[in-house]
């Protein structure tokens, strides 16, 4: 049969198969709701009510301003069956580039936290938005006028008794990227492409997803679908945990521990934190409930898989994509080749970016064409797949992201060995290039991490008048941990060449993120460079 891959199947499953399944939120305050799926459907189909009388109509983007709760949820199933675009906006962009992205997408309504609505005040005079509506504690009404009540239109509306089943290939939602150069670009989702990589990422060899499970995405869902496990979760029928806005490590161990998590996914710095919390806690959390934790949106050093299996029984496994690719693509399990390789060896495995998830194809090109898979020859990463952006959303001025043969180029510096294991050196405009030879910024990064004194480091280039440019090392130091340029340097001698060690180390209380919470390499590069460069200038004269 030709029959269409929607949310609109996921949804119709969940609300049949499912309705006994929790949904639970950390709200604001801290207090936790609960309510079943059969709760969840039954809202769900009553704010695509909600929608219609406000106006949407297909194509009509409706954006979400908010963090992980059942609200959310919601929206993300009922803007999309209503006939309308989900465009998740992202709280930790600045308000201009906010306004921005609203203008661009065209979005005909917004659902925004309470908590949210000072950011929203911010960019309020640079948008004309429709309709607003807001969520939080119906008994706080909003003072603005035009401003809507979410659940006095969830309590009005009657619950839609058809949903929207379009053709697969219309589009279901709208999310931009976080770069740091230029202005954000739009990746617009078919229902097909959401469909597809929420089958992906529930594979056996992938995340695994089952309905016993009780999953706690902390990764936001304003980034990247919050790597598409609301729409994989409530495909399969698991049980979903939101944390709301609390996100310090204490809250996320305790709704860990409380929820009985089996898996949870999140950015490096978050895990950071709750690895600090557990070693200065030993036996204060039982975590042992939770079979993976993903990680991804930065590269993992391989200290930090190390410490959470090694000394709190949890297993991290590392994933790689992008906005443009739904995002996953690849998965860093050890292969059935590796089974029986030494520890040390599968740790080194682990802490790559992976193999592809099926229906991902992946090569690298350098300047000599497509590079042979010896997991040493460097080339910029090309993809294509069924759930890989073909173009940007209104946008005709990015055509060089993508080659004549219909592959994404990705940006990322990557080697690919036999087996397809990516493992990315660096983003191209990150990667070092002194005297003529490349240095991986990442490669270094992961290094520093293992030092017991460090607690992050970014690496990246500065001027030098000899060999065009050096490696700078900008390290943060744990607390009451010392350690001085030599020992560093001494640390790293053994497992990289001469030229690869840094030349400069700087000790600073904090790096610099994006939104994504990802190193913002650009502010540390403009806060060290012209330093460095002058440094250089006065040596010479002298």
């Amino acid at each position: 049969m030709d029959f269409p891959l929607t949310l609109a199947a996921i949804f119709r499953r969940a609300e049949t198969l499912s309705s006994a399944r929790e949904i639970v939120t950390r709200l604001p305050d801290k207090t936790v709701h609960r309510y079943r799926y059969r709760d969840f459907a039954e809202r769900t189909r009553r704010l695509v009510h909600a929608l219609h009388d406000l106006g949407v109509q297909p194509g009509d983007r409706v954006a979400t301003l908010a963090w992980n709760h059942y609200q959310h949820l919601e929206a993300y199933f009922a803007i999309p069956l209503a006939g309308g675009v989900l465009h998740t906006l992202n709280l930790r962009l600045h308000h201009d580039e906010l306004a921005y992205i609203i203008n661009h997408g065209g979005d005909r309504a917004l659902i925004v936290d309470r908590s949210l609505l000072p950011l929203y005040e911010r960019i309020r005079p640079l948008v004309a938005i429709p309709a607003v509506i807001v969520v939080g504690d119906q008994n706080a009404r909003p003072d603005e006028a035009g401003m809507l009540d979410y659940e006095s239109l969830i309590a009005r509306a009657a619950p839609a008794t058809d949903v929207a089943d379009p053709s697969e290939h219309t589009a279901a939602a709208l999310c931009y990227t976080t770069g740091t150069t230029g202005q954000p670009k739009g990746v617009l989702y078919s229902h097909r492409s959401l469909v597809l990589h929420s089958l992906g990422i529930s594979l056996a060899d992938v995340i695994g997803l089952c309905e016993r499970d009780a999953i706690m995405p902390v990764v936001p869902m304003f980034h990247a679908n919050a790597w598409g496990l609301p729409y994989a979760g409530v495909m399969i029928g698991s049980k979903l945990v939101m944390p709301g806005p609390h996100l310090d490590p204490g809250s996320l161990a305790d709704l860990l521990q409380r929820e009985h998590v089996t898996i949870t996914a999140g950015v490096p710095t978050l895990w950071m934190g709750l690895l600090q919390l557990l070693d200065a806690n030993p036996g204060a959390y039982d975590l042992s409930s939770i079979r993976l934790m993903l990680v991804g949106g930065a590269a993992v050093p391989q200290a930090m898989i190390e410490a959470f299996e090694k000394r709190h029984g949890l297993r991290i496994v590392q994933g790689w994509g992008m906005t443009e690719m739904s995002p996953v693509g690849t998965l860093s399990h050890v292969p059935y080749a590796m089974a029986d390789a030494p520890p040390d060896s599968q740790y080194r495995q682990r802490a790559k970016q992976g193999r592809p998830l099926p229906f991902v194809e992946l090569r690298a090109r350098n300047e000599n064409g497509l590079v042979p898979l010896d997991g040493k020859t460097m080339g910029e990463l090309e993809t294509r797949g069924p759930w890989i952006a073909a173009s940007y959303f209104e946008r005709d001025d990015c055509g060089d992201r993508f080659t004549e043969d219909g592959w994404f180029k990705t940006g990322d510096i990557v080697t690919i060995d036999e087996r397809g294991t990516v493992d990315v050196q660096d983003r191209s405009k990150d990667l070092i290039k002194s005297g003529g030879e490349w240095i991986s910024s990442i490669a270094l990064e992961n290094a520093l991490m293992g030092h017991p004194a460090v607690a992050e480091a970014a690496v990246i280039s500065i001027p030098d008048m000899t060999w065009s440019e050096r490696p700078l090392a900008a390290v943060v130091l744990k607390a009451g941990a010392s350690a001085t340029p030599a020992e560093l340097r001494a640390f790293l001698a053994p497992r990289f060449p001469k030229f690869w060690l840094p030349d400069a180390f700087e000790f600073i209380d904090a790096i610099p993120r994006t939104s994504a919470g990802k190193f913002q390499k650009a502010a540390l590069r403009e806060r060290f460079r012209e330093r460095q460069a002058s440094d250089q200038r006065r040596e010479t004269a002298t």
